[in-house]
């Protein structure tokens, strides 16, 4: 990174200038448009991304801060809100609001809770929550944010959370209890009827992570498609979000956050009285609440309704069993559990996963890594359909690559196994860095390795998870000033 200081410009450039600069820039990002990334973005169609656009900019300066100034604005996040809890089994009681996505609808689920405890459970100074070791990481952001101690319960075989194994992590100081519609890690939906139950029986509060799956799993149910309860309909959940910008195909960035009952979220609104300059209610925790996001899902879920969703459902569900299929087809490759919708995981028992996602990312392909166990993480949405053959093809190249021996996999096992000796003799740190230096020479360039599957089976060794942390610290300050 550049050491020197950047100011503003003396003079204003062209908004050609400007512009030519930005698309040289994008250039070099992964081309999402062309299907070649599982996860991040969400596509259906140029025709649905210019309604987007415009229902995006036509409220491009409304802030809905406050509701009085823009009753557009209420209106619109009042009728997502209610489309989505009747979506998701809610009555006329649920209630919510639109959020900036999914991270911040689990923050608030949290401090709700923490803030329904402090009336209904006075005595706890020291509250914690209840989660299966798949749940989203946010829950552990929220539990740093709020001071709410997350308690990590080991899944089933299945990846699915062990009912029994969270019973037993309840303790006097548990206020909340969690579980996934889908997990994301390999996409299979907990048992939330079972937990809830639980939660129900010691007085405790119940959230649905449902971010990625809320608006495709009752579709998916629709369609004939087995589906475990997950939603309102089950007595003791007392709270769910729903991400709009996944599965929704809304504008970035969006999501909902839901109660079963209007007393519920107010534990979840900030007001203050005192300031000079007026009463300041904030009912998320944004201040500003940018009206595009809202205004596009609006827009864009009365533009799909329940027919269209249902198409695009089932187009995504034939190509994720058809990808599935074709995966399982591929010697030594296999997906892990069995999920319910269109997220999952590939693994493989011969075959160090890491390298084929290199082999991928040289195909131009990008595809998130995962560990505990190692597998490569699958969003497949509408997008996928058109790329699915190409895809399979050139995942079975990458995976013909990685079976035959090479310089570069010996060395990679060797910087591995180097990692493990000198871990017993120096600090982790400069292990780390020294391996991840050794890394980037095998990968042929500077900066962030072209190969990443060494840096990778060098994480899964380190025993220490505090130098880790840090030195993940340290690349996020290298990334940006």
């Amino acid at each position: 990174m550049s050491t020197e200081i950047l100011s503003l410009p003396q003079k204003g450039r062209t908004k050609k200038e400007i512009l030519a600069e930005m698309r040289a820039a994008r250039d070099h990002d992964i081309k999402w448009e062309q299907g070649r990334v599982f996860g991040l973005v969400y596509h259906i169609s140029d025709e649905i991304d210019n309604l987007l656009k415009e229902a995006f900019t036509m409220f491009f300066a409304e802030n809905g801060l406050n509701p009085t100034a823009f009753p557009s604005l209420r209106k619109f996040e009042t009728e997502v809100v209610a489309m989505t809890a009747a979506l998701l089994g809610g009555d006329q009681n649920v209630c919510g609001n639109i959020t900036t996505g999914g991270t911040e609808s689990l923050l608030m689920a949290v401090k709700t809770a923490r803030d329904w405890s402090r009336v209904h459970r006075p005595g706890i100074r020291e509250p914690e929550m209840v989660l299966p070791l798949s749940a989203h990481p946010a829950f552990d952001k929220a539990a740093e944010y709020f001071g709410v101690r997350a308690v990590h319960v080991p899944v089933r075989a299945d990846f699915r959370a062990d009912v029994e194994a969270m019973r037993a992590a309840i303790t006097p100081n548990t206020i909340l209890m969690a579980g996934s519609a889908p997990s994301y890690p390999h996409g299979v939906v907990d048992p939330i009827r079972e937990l809830a139950a639980i939660a129900q029986e010691h007085g405790l509060l119940f959230h649905t992570d449902s971010c990625v799956g809320g608006f495709m799993l009752p579709f998916v149910r629709k369609l004939g498609y087995p589906v475990p309860d997950f939603d309102f309909s089950v007595p003791g959940v007392t709270s769910m979000s729903a991400d709009l910008h996944k599965f929704g195909y809304a504008a970035k960035p969006a999501s909902v956050i839901l109660y079963r009952t209007p007393e519920l979220r107010r534990c979840q609104m900030f007001v203050y009285i005192d300031w000079p300059g007026g009463i300041y209610p904030s009912p998320t925790m944004t201040g500003s609440r940018a009206g595009g996001p809202v205004a596009a899902a609006w827009a864009l879920m009365n533009y799909l309704g329940e027919e269209g969703y249902l198409h695009i459902t089932d187009t995504v569900m034939k190509t994720a069993k058809y990808l599935q299929e074709g995966i399982k087809a591929i010697p030594g490759l296999t997906v892990l559990g069995d999920p319910e919708m269109s997220v999952f995981a590939i693994a493989s028992r011969k075959m160090d996963v890491n390298e084929i996602a290199d082999e991928l990312e040289l195909r131009g392909w990008h595809l998130d890594r995962q560990h505990f166990p190692a597998c490569l993480h699958m969003t497949v949405n509408y997008m996928h359909a058109a790329v699915a053959d190409e895809f399979l093809d050139d995942l079975a190249a990458a995976a013909g690559v990685v079976r035959k021996p090479s310089l570069r996999k010996t060395a990679s096992k060797f910087l591995i196994a180097s990692a493990n000796f000198l871990t017993r003799i120096l600090p982790e740190k400069w292990v780390s860095a020294l391996m991840s230096k050794v890394s980037s020479l095998l990968g042929g360039g500077g900066g962030l390795p072209s190969r990443l599957a060494p840096i990778y089976g060098l994480i899964g060794t380190l025993p220490n998870r505090g130098d880790l942390k840090e030195l993940v610290l340290d690349l996020l300050d290298s990334l940006t000033r």
